[in-house]
């Protein structure tokens, strides 16, 4: 891959561990692209998300995608960005685990917290991704029950505790 770049795309619902694994594991390499961080009323959020994928991809800087990403519509244009810069795509699948995301949602407060018809609209759309979708490597994510996460699967992951 040209520029050494990477691209990690995270899948899974809303509250199902995505931005809490970013914060703990991927934050010290990775820079955040979510379109959580827009304003709510802002306009062209995946062309914005798009424009900063590309910015830090040009300066050599690994990429972590922190929305739901549920399906190939989604996840397709990012992976093509990821290309044109030469960078690896990894995703990290959080299985759905409904009753969880539900219940951490409902802890939330304010902007965070998303109606649970929403969370029930992305688990209709939420699709495990694979290598046909053009991802590298798909790794699975877990929480691993001691407040830390689980990682399975993707060639040099450390297994276990992240």
């Amino acid at each position: 891959m040209g520029s050494g770049a990477d691209v990690a795309v995270l899948v899974g619902l809303q509250a199902s561990g995505k931005t809490t694994f970013y914060v703990r594991c991927l934050s010290g390499r990775y820079s955040l692209v979510s379109k959580d961080l827009f304003a709510r009323g802002a306009k062209s959020k995946q062309r914005r998300q798009i424009g900063l994928m590309e910015e830090h991809l040009a300066a050599g800087r690994p990429v972590a995608v922190d929305n739901t990403n549920p399906s190939p519509q989604e996840w397709r244009p990012l992976v093509e960005v990821a290309r044109t810069h030469g960078a690896k795509v990894t995703a990290y699948w959080f299985p759905p685990d409904v009753a969880g995301s539900l219940r951490r949602n409902a802890a939330r407060e304010g902007r965070e917290r998303v109606p649970d018809v929403g969370v029930l609209a992305t688990l209709k759309r939420l699709r495990k991704p694979s290598p046909a979708d053009g991802f590298d490597e798909i790794r699975e994510v877990r929480f691993d029950g001691r407040g830390g996460f689980e990682v399975i699967g993707g060639e040099g992951m450390r297994h276990g505790r992240a």
